[in-house]
């Protein structure tokens, strides 16, 4: 359970006091999540997500809280499905609850998938590209510190265990390091981009995207970079096989509302493999570096060291079944 603070109805009504809402009927913990304390709050018909923000190594960094969080209303406000800040009486949102940041936000209906049907990522692909058009005048930004500049420094603190993970690991890494490093696009289109849009922060109803969640890596990056991130996370199956029905799926839904350019079609290959290099090193520190009291059980960073060697054999986007 990813509940790292628990809380009491005294101190949930201390903070509820703070917003115009009807009283609390039920709250419960979600045990999804690997970084903040989510919980469901339950006021008479409506249904909010509570969120305290951690105070640990993968938290949310605090001074980041006003970009999420005004990210998230701007989107609302733009017809994205995504959780919509409530305001407090006093006009902020957030607020204070167990010594921590908190912030209340909306529920949205829906379901997650684990395996992704085509249709899903072709929905999820137009989704994506609505997000990227709806943050464009979206005027606060903040850098990508996920970036290439990170997977160096997670690599050299990973670089003497590596091969713990996987024989071999630590050489195989710095070559595709400096692969990715020389060879990385400039100029392409940027924006605001959500980073980390994988199955488990898209919610369904009824075969459509009812929500998009979770924009706690969101960040000012190259659109195509994003798009890279989902055919990683969308398009590969539980053997980490690539298909390409799903990739054709997905590329021919962003399109469908936000048409690459030549110059991103190009460097797809390039930035797939580098949105592999990103989960990979994250991964692979994390999964070196597990506390003996952690909540959480880190992902093996093997799944993407096995997409990272599929990456390097594309020759173009054609073989993400997308032809330039």
């Amino acid at each position: 359970m990813a509940v790292f603070t628990q809380i009491n109805d005294t101190q949930l009504a201390e903070f509820m006091a703070d917003y115009a809402l009807a009283n609390v009927t039920a709250f419960k913990g979600i045990a999804a999540g690997v970084q903040n304390s989510n919980f469901i709050v339950e006021t008479g018909d409506e249904k909010y997500i509570l969120t305290i923000y951690e105070d640990t190594a993968t938290g949310v960094n605090p001074d980041d809280l006003p970009y999420f969080l005004g990210l998230m209303q701007h989107l609302a406000a733009h017809g994205i499905n995504c959780p919509t800040p409530i305001m407090q009486k006093n006009g902020n949102i957030l607020g204070q609850l167990a010594e921590r940041p908190a912030a209340l936000v909306s529920f949205l209906p829906g379901r997650g998938t684990v395996t992704p049907k085509p249709q899903e990522c072709r929905a999820v692909g137009a989704a994506l590209a609505e997000l990227h058009l709806a943050g464009a005048d979206f005027e606060m930004r903040r850098v990508n510190r996920q970036g290439p500049d990170n997977w160096r420094k997670l690599y050299k603190k990973s670089q003497d265990s590596a091969d713990e993970a996987s024989p071999g690991l630590a050489d195989f890494i710095g070559q595709e390091l400096q692969r990715l490093e020389t060879a990385w696009p400039q100029g392409l289109p940027e924006g605001v981009i959500h980073a980390d849009l994988f199955p488990d922060n898209v919610f369904f109803d009824k075969g459509e995207v009812s929500g998009l969640i979770d924009f706690y890596f969101a960040c000012h990056d190259m659109l195509a970079y994003d798009l890279a991130i989902m055919l990683n996370a969308w398009c590969f199956e539980a053997d980490v096989n690539f298909n390409i029905t799903k990739a054709r799926a997905l590329l021919a839904g962003y399109q469908s509302v936000r048409p690459m350019s030549a110059e991103e079609i190009e460097a797809l290959p390039i930035l797939a493999a580098g949105a592999a290099m990103r989960f990979l090193t994250t991964r692979l520190y994390d999964w070196l570096n597990q506390p003996e009291d952690a909540l959480v059980v880190p992902k093996n960073p093997v799944d993407y060291l096995r997409r990272l060697r599929f990456h390097r054999h594309v020759t173009s986007a054609a073989d993400y079944g997308l032809e330039s």
